[in-house]
């Protein structure tokens, strides 16, 4: 159950032929909507209040305890999910159907530490370009004061997702 509201929260992998057979906005809003199940990685941040509009996300999230390092402040894992997560989901927003991708690289800078009274931290992520075969975003965490903690960017390669039959049928050699 997400503690910010009543109703429970799935996660899940989405079948492939669902995904591709949605415009990468319609899957993402479909995930931060409910309709879809959340990627499993998810419950380890626990985004809320999600929106997604056409090269652009909104995600929020509380670091808290369980977050921590043995140093004593929140890893750079998390950054790191909440980063990777809202470029990659940028990216996919501007996907046509049957299109997908996947981080062929990104980079991330640590400007400030988070830590459990950091309170909700805001990541926002956008594409920059969206071509054929490749596409860079770059993405941003703020503290409820606007503070910059962490940003980062990334190249992703863009594919044709594989054309699968529906159950049932066979194709013709």
């Amino acid at each position: 159950m997400d503690a910010r509201s009543d109703k429970t929260t799935e996660y899940g992998v989405v079948p492939m032929e669902v995904m591709a057979s949605m415009s990468g906005l319609d899957f993402v809003r479909g995930i931060f909507g409910g309709t879809l199940p959340q990627p499993p990685i998810m419950q380890t941040v626990e985004p809320f209040d999600c929106t997604a509009d056409a090269g652009e996300i909104v995600m929020h999230s509380v670091p808290t305890l369980r977050h921590y390092n043995p140093i004593g402040s929140v890893h750079g894992g998390y950054a790191a999910i909440l980063l990777d997560s809202a470029m990659g989901l940028a990216v996919q927003s501007m996907l046509k159907a049957g299109q997908g991708y996947t981080t062929l690289e990104f980079k991330i800078s640590f400007v400030r530490g988070m830590s459990a009274d950091s309170g909700v931290v805001r990541t926002e992520g956008r594409t920059f370009n969206v071509g054929r075969r490749a596409a860079t975003a770059e993405a941003r965490i703020l503290d409820s004061n606007g503070r910059m903690l962490a940003h980062a960017t990334t190249t992703c390669l863009v594919f044709d997702l594989p054309r699968t039959e529906p159950k049932g049928t066979t194709s013709a050699a």
